[in-house]
C-alpha cells in the first residue's frame, strides 16, 4: 500500500473509487456509471473511450458534481482531489473548485457560452470569481489568454460576442476560458465533435501543446482511437457504466485484451496495413442499461463468450504493469471457482 509520504502521493492529483451514479427513470433504474476507479497524475493525460452511452461523460460530470438531480444521483464511491473528497465537499468549496482546480471543455461551446454577453464578459467574470485581481488586470489575462490559444488580434475580438467567431475559435474561447486560473485539470468532453477534422486536429494539438506548458493533467473523453493514440498516456475503455479495460496506451494498442478493445481497435482504418476487404465491426448494439443482469454485459456481442460470460460479471484481473482487464478469458480455473 502507498504511504502518505511516498512520491506517487505527491504526483497523484485524482483519484476515483468505486465511482457510482445512478438515474431514476420510469423505466427502472439506469447505472450509467456503476463502480468504476482510476487515478490521474499530474501532467498526464488520461483517455477515456467508448462507445455512445458507455458512462463516458457522466463520469466525468460526476467529478465536478454536474449530474441533474433528479433524476441523477451519485450513489457511492470517492472522488479524491488531492486527497480531498469531492463528494463530500460543499457548494461554497465546489464553487471554488470548479474553473479553479478542475475546468470542464464541453462538446459544443456554442452552448457553453452566453451568446448575449461579451467574450471580455464572459472571461473577466470567471477570473475575477477565482483570483484577487482588477477588472483591467483581469482583461489582460484575458487578452494574453486568447493569445496563447492562437486567436489573432486578441485585443479587438475579445470585445466580440460568440456568434461573431467560427466554431474552432469559440473552441479556443472555451480552452482560454479553462485555463485562465490555471487549472490543475482539465476535462476535455468530445472537444472536437462539431468541428471539422483539419481544426480538430488543430484543437487536439493546442490542448496537448498548453497542457505541458501549464503542466495541466487532461481526461480527454473520446470515441476516437485515433485521438487516443496520438494524445493520451493512459487509456480507460468503458462498456455500460464500468471500465473494461485500463492500460498505458502503447500496452493497449499493442495487446488488446477484452474483445470490445479488440473490436474497437480493428475497427480503425490503418494507413500502415494493407487494406485486405472489410473493415471489422463489432455485432449488434450496446446493452440497454436499465436493470442490466449481473453478468458481463458485452457477452451477447462477444465471439469469445463463454456460458460463465451470461452468469456472473469477470473480476479485475491485474496483467502487468497497470494493465487491467475484466474478463473471465484471463480468469484461471482456480480463480473461477473463487468467484
Amino acid at each position: 500500500m502507498t504511504n502518505a509520504t511516498s512520491p506517487d502521493t505527491y504526483k497523484r492529483l485524482l483519484e476515483v473509487k468505486g465511482l457510482q451514479t445512478y438515474f431514476k427513470t420510469d423505466a427502472g433504474i439506469v447505472k450509467a456509471v456503476d463502480g468504476i476507479s482510476f487515478t490521474l497524475n499530474k501532467g498526464e493525460t488520461l483517455g477515456i473511450v467508448g462507445e455512445s452511452g458507455s458512462g463516458k461523460s457522466v463520469t466525468n460530470l460526476s467529478i465536478m458534481r454536474l449530474i441533474p438531480s433528479p433524476p441523477g444521483k451519485i450513489v457511492g464511491g470517492e472522488v479524491l482531489f488531492e486527497g480531498k473528497d469531492i463528494l463530500k465537499l460543499s457548494e461554497s468549496e465546489l464553487r471554488h473548485l470548479r474553473g479553479n482546480d478542475i475546468s470542464m471543455i464541453f462538446q459544443d461551446p456554442m452552448t457553453s457560452l452566453n451568446p448575449f454577453l461579451r467574450i471580455s464578459t464572459q472571461m473577466i467574470e470567471t477570473i475575477r470569481l477565482h483570483k484577487t485581481m482588477s477588472r483591467k488586470e483581469a482583461l489582460a489575462k484575458s487578452i494574453e489568454m486568447l493569445k496563447l490559444v492562437g486567436i489573432p488580434a486578441a485585443e479587438e475580438r475579445i470585445h466580440s460576442y460568440p456568434h461573431q467567431f467560427s466554431g474552432g475559435m469559440r473552441q479556443r474561447v472555451m480552452i482560454a476560458m479553462a485555463l485562465s486560473c490555471e487549472a490543475k485539470i482539465l476535462i476535455a468532453d468530445e472537444p472536437t465533435t462539431a468541428l471539422d477534422v483539419t481544426i480538430q486536429a488543430q484543437i487536439l494539438e493546442l490542448i496537448q501543446e498548453l497542457s505541458k506548458k501549464l503542466d495541466t493533467a487532461v481526461i480527454l473523453i473520446t470515441h476516437d482511437l485515433g485521438v487516443v493514440a496520438g494524445m493520451c498516456d493512459t487509456v480507460c475503455v468503458m462498456y455500460a457504466g464500468k471500465i473494461v479495460e485500463k492500460a498505458k496506451t502503447d500496452d493497449l494498442y499493442a495487446k488488446p485484451s477484452h474483445p470490445y478493445t479488440f473490436g474497437l481497435i480493428q475497427s480503425v482504418p490503418r494507413l500502415d496495413k494493407a487494406h485486405d476487404g472489410k473493415l471489422f465491426s463489432i455485432e449488434g448494439q450496446p446493452p440497454n442499461v436499465i436493470d442490466l443482469p449481473p453478468c458481463c454485459p458485452f457477452h451477447p456481442r462477444c465471439h469469445k463468450a463463454m456460458d460463465i460470460c451470461r452468469t456472473k460479471y469477470p473480476p479485475t484481473k491485474d496483467l502487468g504493469n497497470g494493465h487491467e482487464v475484466s474478463c473471465w478469458l484471463f480468469i484461471d480455473e482456480k480463480e473461477h471457482s473463487h468467484e
